[in-house]
């Protein structure tokens, strides 16, 4: 029979990686892949500017700088300043966030020496609460789009959150937007194939 200590100890242990397990980043994501199409070809992305569906003004701003640091970090793709491709956005007269025909995206594609664009839009930003617990959570979609047809190659919706229970139950504090978003998207863009930059 195990004596009164290892039992303290064993439960101690147990409530210490419980404590590590539930202090991360909670995220759901879904997402497509188009099958009739091998993205090995797809060299070089820019990431164009994101749509803002939520109520913090620099939601979508923050989640287009997030998904340029984690697409380069993961060296998924090639990726085009943001600067050169907001540039070219200005000079072409195209206001941020609005839908591209055909033409735009082929003529973007050309100016930007680009196989695809990486396009997003941001659903949710805000704080959510439970009880007097404060966190923040965040939800967005991120797609794929091919320069010479338009078509989406791949697409995933996702959602973040920094609520823990053990931070709710003891006091300690949630993730914030940063780490919150990043996971996020993180967790969306290793749905692309792995070969996808090969």
């Amino acid at each position: 029979m195990l004596s009164m200590r290892k039992c303290f100890l064993i439960a101690c242990v147990l409530l210490i990686i419980s404590l590590l397990s539930g202090c991360g980043v909670k995220t759901r994501s879904e997402t497509f892949l188009r099958e009739d199409i091998e993205l090995g070809y797809v060299r070089q992305v820019a990431v164009l500017p994101f749509e803002n569906h939520s109520k913090d003004d620099y939601a979508a701003a923050r989640a287009q700088d997030y998904t340029i640091t984690q697409g380069l970090a993961m060296g998924l793709f090639d990726i085009v300043d943001k600067g050169l491709v907001d540039s070219v956005i200005k000079e072409e007269a195209i206001e941020p966030g609005t839908p591209l025909d055909m033409p735009t995206i082929k003529r973007l594609g050309q100016r930007l020496n680009v196989q695809a664009f990486l396009l997003g839009a941001v659903d949710y930003a805000e704080e959510g609460r439970r009880g007097n617990y404060a966190f923040p959570e965040f939800s967005l979609t991120l797609r794929l789009i091919d320069v010479g047809t338009g078509t989406v190659l791949w697409q995933a919706s996702g959602y973040g959150s920094g609520y823990s229970v053990w931070g709710r139950l003891f006091g300690l504090a949630p993730r914030d937007i940063f780490q919150v978003g990043l996971g996020t998207i993180e967790e969306m863009l290793e749905t692309l194939p792995a070969g996808a930059s090969d």
